[in-house]
């Protein structure tokens, strides 16, 4: 009776070792398809309600077709900058000198320096009379005598060649991992049949960059379209709007118009989604963001430029040592009016920093919600990255899950801005007010960088270690867990690290979740900056610096590094 009994729960058990994956996949995905995709539903549903109300009102409005205008030459203008000038910064960081090789991590500080702080120290270099570049300016004969100029940082021109110059290190990035993956010969080849420098750029290396160009384009001219802080902190004044600060206007009415903001940003949406499916079809899924270097490797037979270090330094200096030092000036300063002098300086702003109103509320907040999210989005992408990893396996819910994860990649973050505050003020979770909010909406913004630093740490691992463990009989679950998670440690130290720096400085979606009585660093840096402290917000601006110094610093010890960068 008892072999009896085994026989018939034998087939019962099977069955339920095959649904009970599956239900866990299906809840998987959906508890994904809720963070990422309800939002955008929900936007949707608004917009269309009460018989496309939303859109007739967004495209009948005076200056609509004005601010269109005006959004895409400030993403197609800023890609253009960034395409040009970061694959030039790729191509001389590859013609460095050995020596000078540590040169290669300058063209990444944009993207560790906050937004917020790199506008506002633009703002304080080019403010038309007390900007501080300005004032040098003038001091040359072509503009002596003026008492404005010659640059005026609050027109759209300068907010695209900044947004740009930003730009320029996504586009760093890609060409930099495609470089590294091109092979070497191929290079020596063109250079020993005697081609120039110059040559062997057009007509060898920049159509073996096609990949990376084509989807690092494609993501930097997202991030320009859907450039939110600059405009917001400098266009303002110059009534310069685009989609995205034309959003933010509306959830700023009375009453809200949640309906109109979700129409205003419905062609942003549109594109992201196109530009996703472009992605996939012309690049591939999971090797876009994972860099394979070795001997084939790019290199070249000379020894090296110091003319390409000079110009990666002067990209520096004008990318972020100048608006820090800027920063530092106003700190120092009892109010801004663009002197120098050492013996006015004063350290009076950096004694009250601390007991100012709801400053340091705000850094913690920053700190602690960031820990809390990357706690959180770390799992998430680890069941993520192992299901798209066998993807072989999930023949449907493979390519379902991998549009679910990029979506918050290729969406504007002041657009899911708004679905959050739109989802998360309804039930079945309404969190408004609470930190809750902050940390779901951080959780879903990282989702993609959780998921593809640690699937592109899977790829280069292979799989013959779970081959193994499988046939020394240990399950998934044990094998995860003694076998795979130690030796990912190094891609989880570098994973979390950049998804703090990421999240210390993140600005657009916070600033349309937040409570008035809960802030994050940049969220509490505006309201300063919109009632004219300029010393406490510069204040402010050092400390989120120095915050995601920090984080890059744990990159570099948790195994990262700028490799983790690269990762993306």
């Amino acid at each position: 009776m008892a072999t009896q009994a085994v026989r018939v729960a034998t087939p019962r058990g099977l069955r339920l070792e095959r649904v009970l994956p599956r239900l866990g996949l299906i809840a998987f995905i959906g508890v994904l398809g809720y963070l990422t995709l309800w939002p955008l539903i929900r936007l949707q549903y608004l917009a269309l309600k009460n018989g496309g109300q939303g859109y007739t009102d967004a495209f009948s409005r005076p200056g609509w077709w004005t601010t269109v205008k005006w959004t895409i030459e400030l993403g197609v203008g800023s890609l253009a900058i960034a395409l040009v000038l970061g694959t030039a910064l790729a191509w001389a960081a590859q013609s460095l000198p050995p020596r000078l090789g540590f040169l290669r991590v300058i063209p990444i500080l944009p993207i560790v320096v906050p937004a917020v702080a790199s506008v506002l120290g633009w703002a304080f270099l080019l403010s038309p009379h007390p900007g501080y570049l300005n004032q040098l300016l003038r001091l040359l004969p072509w503009w002596h005598g003026q008492f404005e100029g010659p640059g005026d940082i609050y027109t759209l021109p300068w907010i695209i060649i900044i947004t740009g110059l930003a730009l320029a290190s996504f586009i760093y990035l890609f060409v930099s991992s495609g470089l590294e993956q091109i092979n070497g010969e191929l290079i020596e080849a063109a250079q020993v049949s005697g081609s120039s420098r110059t040559g062997v750029f057009f007509r060898v290396t920049l159509p073996l960059l096609r990949p990376s160009l084509v989807y690092g384009a494609g993501i930097a001219l997202l991030l320009g379209l859907g450039q939110f802080t600059a405009p917001l902190l400098l266009g303002r004044s110059q009534n310069i709007n685009v989609v995205t600060t034309d959003m933010y206007t509306a959830t700023q009415q009375i009453p809200p118009q949640y309906g109109l903001a979700a129409a205003i940003g419905s062609p942003l949406l549109v594109f992201g989604i196109v530009v996703l499916f472009m992605s996939r079809l012309l690049l591939g899924d999971n090797t876009r963001f994972v860099t394979h270097g070795g001997k084939g490797g790019f290199r070249t037979i000379s020894p090296g430029s110091k003319l390409a270090a000079f110009w990666i330094v002067l990209y520096g200096l004008l990318s972020t040592f100048l608006p820090l030092l800027a920063l530092v000036f106003v700190s120092l300063s009892k109010f801004w009016s663009g002197d120098v002098a050492p013996s006015k300086m004063t350290l009076d702003t950096w004694r009250t920093v601390t007991s100012a109103s709801g400053v340091m509320p705000a850094v913690w907040n920053s700190i602690y919600l960031s820990l809390a999210a990357v706690a959180i989005a770390l799992p998430i992408g680890f069941i993520a990255a192992s299901l798209l990893h066998r993807r072989r396996d999930h023949r449907v819910a493979g390519p379902i899950l991998d549009f679910i994860v990029a979506v918050p990649l290729s969406i504007p973050a002041v657009i899911f801005g708004v679905g959050f505050l739109m989802v998360y003020t309804n039930k079945p979770l309404v969190l408004y007010g609470t930190r809750w909010v902050l940390v779901l909406v951080y959780v879903t913004l990282m989702i993609p960088f959780s998921t593809r630093m640690q699937l592109g740490a899977m790829a280069a691992l292979g799989n013959s270690y779970n081959e193994a463990s499988r046939a020394a009989g240990a399950g998934p679950l044990r094998t995860n867990l003694q076998i795979v998670v130690p030796l990912l440690r190094p891609a989880f130290g570098g994973a979390a690290a950049l998804m703090f720096v990421l999240l210390t400085h993140e600005f657009a979606a916070s600033l349309l979740v937040r409570a008035p009585t809960i802030n994050v660093m940049g969220t509490i840096l505006y309201d300063y900056y919109e009632n004219g402290g300029y010393p406490l917000v510069a204040c402010i601006s050092l400390i989120m610096v120095g915050v995601t110094t920090a984080g890059v610093l744990a990159a570099l010890v948790l195994g990262g590094g700028s490799d983790a960068f690269k990762r993306l």
